[in-house]
């Protein structure tokens, strides 16, 4: 982790296409202005956990939905097989 020290005004560079400015220190929080590409996506942190959290989520869901449907499926094969012959 990089630690810098920065005033009001001043700004961080990252990789030539992301600019950070330091807008006002005060009252205990600081806020921060940044300039980005458009594709380049920005999150908060509890926003980002928030979003990975309920992805996984989903695909555990995903994952036991698809579970059952094949069983479905297998069972239903196996019927028309049986009924076949």
């Amino acid at each position: 982790m990089l630690i810098l020290s920065r005033k009001q005004g001043q700004k961080l560079i990252i990789n030539d296409n992301i600019e950070i400015t330091i807008l006002d220190n005060g009252c205990g929080n600081i806020k921060l202005g940044i300039n980005a590409p458009a594709g380049v996506k920005i999150y908060r942190e509890e926003i980002y956990t928030a979003v990975k959290e309920a992805n996984v989520e989903s695909n555990k869901s995903t994952a036991k939905a698809l579970e059952k449907l094949n069983k479905i499926t297998t069972t239903e094969n196996s019927i028309v097989e049986s009924f076949g012959q």
